[in-house]
């Protein structure tokens, strides 16, 4: 049985890494509001919420050891591929970036970008926690087809989100109708050339940077 997640110093410099950069972003989305007095980007805050979902969840199994961590995993880990699109996912917010009257143009970049780094570091932080459990049990080449997967599933996830307009929450409260438009663009993959288009290039996008990520931690020695 493998080892649970310890909280090492690397395991601790990146919580507080990521504590600094999302209190930036919502540093910066509260500012916006004081500054013009309306609420146009709130919903950031409660995206990165979402985008903290799969992180927290995949914390979660990390440190559970034992028969604990194998009774979790198969619910956890379903609820983790579940809400892991919403982290990728912010990356589209940068879709709302317009000038807009009293904000400067670069304000709201730096804004957007912010939210939309955070939710890229918080998907790949999750994924190579996942990444690691898998390795554990079934070795490195199974670990990266399962990163692989994860990344174009959760492409996919960012199409039916931002262009369909589902959620995680879909899966409860609205499955038929998500159940039907994931089959009809299944059975009928021509007709639908920008599903597969966003899922295969933001796919690609991920997979490079999430690669790039992991080759920069071995470069420093901090990633197996």
């Amino acid at each position: 049985m493998s080892a649970p997640l310890s909280f090492t110093r690397a395991r601790l410099t990146l919580l507080l890494v990521l504590a600094a950069s999302l209190g930036l972003s919502l540093l910066l989305i509260a500012g916006r509001v004081v500054f013009t007095g309306k609420g146009l980007f709130l919903f950031l805050a409660w995206n990165l919420f979402l985008a903290l979902v799969p992180f927290g969840l995949s914390t979660l199994l990390g440190l559970a050891a034992g028969p604990l961590r194998a009774r979790l995993l198969l619910p956890v880990g379903a609820a983790w591929l579940l809400f892991f699109p919403n982290a990728p996912y912010l990356i589209t917010d940068l879709f709302h970036l317009d000038q807009r009257p009293g904000v400067p143009l670069w304000y709201d970049l730096a804004l957007i970008l912010s939210c939309a780094w955070n939710g890229l570091m918080l998907a790949y932080a999750s994924l190579a926690d996942m990444q690691e459990l898998v390795r554990q049990r079934l070795g490195s080449a199974a670990s990266w087809a399962f990163a692989t997967f994860a990344l174009l599933l959760s492409s996919f996830g960012v199409y039916l989100g931002r262009y369909l307009r589902f959620n995680s929450w879909d899966v409860l409260s609205n499955p038929l109708t998500l159940f039907y438009d994931i089959l009809h663009r299944i059975l009928h993959p021509f007709g639908y050339p920008g599903t597969w288009g966003v899922t295969v290039v933001f796919g690609l996008f991920l997979l490079l940077g999430y690669g790039t990520v992991r080759a920069l931690g071995r470069g420093t020695g901090r990633v197996e």
